[in-house]
């Protein structure tokens, strides 16, 4: 019996991890943590605190704080900021210790044959599975809002697109679209990096930053989790199997608005005083001008409007699950896949409804909560998701 994991990220190389502690013959397909190295920019913090920030592991002594020591580095702990950098190497330094081997190549098709799956892969070979995980995460569906589209890629990116957000460039205007962390930090990391003039438009009602942590005081009278204090965020922090029982109206929902578009409390102080951000803007429309800048019309809740002209548009507008976006499913497959809330519909054991086809990591969300959208997903959905694969083949 063999499995395969399509994706090499947190969730991908958890999941393998587990496999293979029970003896399961697993393949990984992908670069390890390759969207944490190419999609997320250069300078950035984890808005995860250290203790959530460990890929689950089936047995103790690889999580971050024993890849810290293994480098002679002292842990991070409490509310430290997590750096990409060390993130993404300790993902890498977690794959060649737990999951060697793992095939750096791309996967084209997936298609149903005989009691499994053929897998084609980009050198024009095949490899045929019994069972197939997709572990690809979010970094296929980006989603920026269809006002801007027409813009260009010169004009409008998704932040997404930018390992350094220095290939846009120093001395130049930039607008920043987006309520949350995404948004608010590839701000700060723009006008730390000298560029001319760098303004935040969100569409949510208000921009909200966690609250700082406070030494020495007993913690507030709402529970704590790995996530966040909170009724809400600790139930979903501990509750995943619970939250799939919830009707798929409320998960939906809950699993939007839980932990949503939020910042974390170290980037205030990076922002006031530096960079205006205004809340619930909504672009009613946007062109190109003659002299190349982008021209945009923005309308606030009372319904003033105001012109906005600049150089680009950095769309921090976050992702939208869109299996049309996994061109390797053939699309008689893709069309099997029932969806709630246009996330994949799981059952208990993270199965679609394509016998043999599961899925981990945040397109899960709708059926588990919020929880699967972190790395501190990764304990409850590779333990559930390997034991389940373990016996039924």
């Amino acid at each position: 019996m063999t499995v395969a994991i399509v994706g090499a990220g947190p969730y991908g190389l958890s999941l393998a991890a587990h496999l293979r502690q029970l003896g399961v013959t697993t393949r990984v397909f992908g670069e390890p943590m390759e969207s944490w190295r190419r999609h997320m920019p250069v300078g950035m913090l984890l808005k995860s605190r250290p203790d959530a920030s460990s890929i689950a592991a089936p047995r103790p002594g690889f999580d971050l704080a024993c890849y810290q020591r293994a480098r002679d580095e002292r842990p991070l702990t409490g509310d430290q900021p997590v750096p990409r950098e060390t993130f993404a190497a300790y993902g890498r330094w977690y794959a060649d210790r737990l999951v060697p081997g793992v095939e750096r190549v791309r996967i084209i098709g997936v298609e149903p044959a005989g009691h499994g799956f053929a897998l084609g892969r980009e050198d024009g070979t095949e490899v045929e599975v019994d069972a197939v995980v997709l572990a690809t995460g979010l970094a296929a569906h980006r989603y920026v809002p269809p006002v801007l589209e027409h813009l260009g890629a010169d004009l409008v990116s998704h932040s997404a697109e930018h390992p350094d957000l220095a290939e846009l460039g120093a001395d130049r205007d930039i607008v920043v679209i987006g309520s949350g962390q995404s948004a608010l930090e590839s701000a700060a990391l723009l006008h730390e990096g000298g560029a001319a003039r760098v303004r935040v438009f969100g569409r949510a009602e208000r921009v909200r930053f966690a609250a700082p942590p406070e030494p020495g005081r007993t913690r507030r009278l709402t529970p704590d989790s790995p996530l966040g204090a909170g009724w809400s965020v600790a139930a979903a922090a501990r509750g995943p199997a619970a939250f799939r029982l919830l009707p798929a109206c409320v998960r939906v929902d809950l699993a939007r608005r839980i932990l949503g578009p939020s910042a974390a409390w170290w980037l205030r102080d990076r922002l006031d005083g530096r960079v205006p951000v205004r809340d619930a803007q909504t672009i009613t429309w946007a062109r190109r001008e003659p002299d190349g800048r982008a021209r945009m019309l923005l309308r606030d809740r009372t319904g003033y409007q105001r012109e906005v002209h600049t150089d680009h548009v950095l769309a921090a507008t976050g992702y939208r699950v869109d299996l049309a976006a996994l061109g390797f499913l053939a699309p008689h497959v893709r069309r099997r896949i029932a969806t709630v809330g246009g996330l994949p519909a799981l059952d208990a054991a993270f199965e679609t409804t394509v016998p043999g086809l599961y899925v981990t990591g945040p397109p899960a969300a709708a059926t588990f909560g919020p929880v699967v959208r972190f790395v501190h997903g990764t304990g409850f959905a590779s333990r559930r998701l390997a034991a389940v694969l373990a016996a039924r083949f």
